[in-house]
């Protein structure tokens, strides 16, 4: 029996080969790259697309609760809220559950507010004076609404940063008039940059005084009063937020008269966290395996090439095994081929996709980003699907017979 000859110099024969064939062995090594490239870009951005949804809800505050209007199965079937929660319920909360800091009611209505020849649509909230505290809001310039404001039902708005450049693009907005539905009011405020929260963004809305709201935009219900679009409430403190959760459901059911199914939801940031990394870790997931597929397809065309490849070098595999080569030594030689432009296309791929994550997550609002191990798993995964895929042609052309293959020269 023949000696096995050195690992070394059947690796040598191989990138020789590849080396012999440059053009070749780039194009095999395209598919591996583009499924790296995309596994590594898909995954940084499934990435950014949670990690944005986490900052925004972390906006919120760690003990700060939403109570929203209607049941489950009227959110999944997107009709619209009922008026289930009245500004009585508002008061009961703050004043009934103690683990509860601050309550602030809102009733939120899209409309155009216009100032001059210039005009917005916008979302108009009504809030009271608790609202900057409890949802972590600061004024950058002028004042927030007061409680003077709001006893008095003031003709007065505070604005967001975008609202006032779409508005008052020059010079300043304090003490300017804007209307809305015909209605003047004075701006007192211009709110610090909040970005966006739920997909809303923040900075283009305007506030008023709930009472204004009330007595000159939306009125009041003749049967179930003044109807709130939500209710946020500031819990004492983060271990505080169960129980203010608990003590509300059960405030609320009971001023409700609620024997059966709640007409009522309350939602902590937590809950929020929980739905959206359920969401977007799931699309994540969803992204990788696009990006996997690739892969696939790359390594299927590594063997495919690789097949001819076999084909082709039938006289020098005879011509090997015919002065000594062992089945081994040519299983190890096409395995190594293999090997070589799978791992070369996973690395150049990384490169390219962490290019790309880098290149989304400066250009675009997008924290898009990749973890050490995702990219260390996503180049030994190349690497191992070109020896799976290598197999194959390797043992066709390892059981090759020497007289058979030299019979074509």
């Amino acid at each position: 029996m023949a000696p096995k000859l050195p690992i070394g110099e059947t690796v040598g024969m191989a990138l020789n080969t590849l080396r012999a064939n440059r053009l070749r062995s780039l194009l095999t090594m395209l598919g591996i790259i583009i499924g790296n490239a995309s596994v590594i870009s898909l995954v940084g951005v499934g990435r950014g697309a949670q990690n944005l949804a986490e900052d925004q809800l972390s906006n919120l505050g760690a003990n700060v609760l939403f109570v929203v209007p209607g049941n489950n199965d009227t959110r999944r079937q997107g009709v619209a809220f009922p008026r289930t929660l009245v500004l009585e319920d508002a008061e009961a909360i703050a004043s009934q559950v103690p683990s509860v800091l601050r309550v602030a009611p809102q009733i939120t209505s899209s409309e155009v507010i216009q100032s001059g020849s210039r005009s917005a649509t916008s979302s108009i909230s009504g809030v009271t004076p608790e609202f900057l505290a409890v949802r972590s809001f600061e004024v950058a310039r002028g004042r927030f609404l007061s409680e003077q404001d709001e006893k008095g039902a003031r003709s007065v708005a505070v604005i967001g940063p975008d609202l006032k450049d779409k508005l008052f693009p020059t010079g300043q907005a304090i003490g300017r008039s804007l209307r809305i539905r015909n209605q003047s009011f004075e701006v007192i405020g211009v709110m610090a940059p909040k970005g966006a929260v739920f997909g809303s963004n923040q900075d283009e809305n305007a506030y008023i005084p709930l009472t204004t709201m009330v007595s000159r935009l939306t009125g009041r219900d003749p049967t179930y009063g003044v109807s709130l679009s939500f209710i946020s409430v500031e819990a004492r403190d983060e271990a505080s937020t169960g129980p203010a959760k608990f003590q509300i459901t059960n405030l609320l059911r009971q001023r409700h008269r609620i024997l059966r199914e709640d007409d009522f939801a309350v939602r902590s940031q937590k809950d929020a966290l929980t739905i959206v990394s359920t969401i977007t870790g799931g699309l994540t997931l969803m992204l990788g395996a696009i990006g996997g597929v690739s892969l696939l397809v790359g390594g299927i065309g590594i063997m495919n090439i690789m097949l001819v490849s076999v084909s082709e070098r039938t006289e020098e595999i005879g011509l090997r095994k015919a002065l000594g080569a062992r089945s081994s030594d040519v299983l190890v030689q096409f395995l190594v081929e293999s090997l070589v432009l799978a791992s070369l296309g996973g690395l150049i791929g990384t490169a390219v996709g962490l290019g790309s994550v880098a290149a989304v997550a400066a250009i675009t609002p997008l924290p898009a980003s990749i973890g050490a191990g995702t990219v260390l798993l996503t180049v030994s995964l190349s690497g191992s699907i070109g020896l799976f895929f290598g197999v194959v042609p390797a043992r066709r052309a390892a059981r090759l017979d020497p007289i058979v293959a030299l019979r074509s020269l």
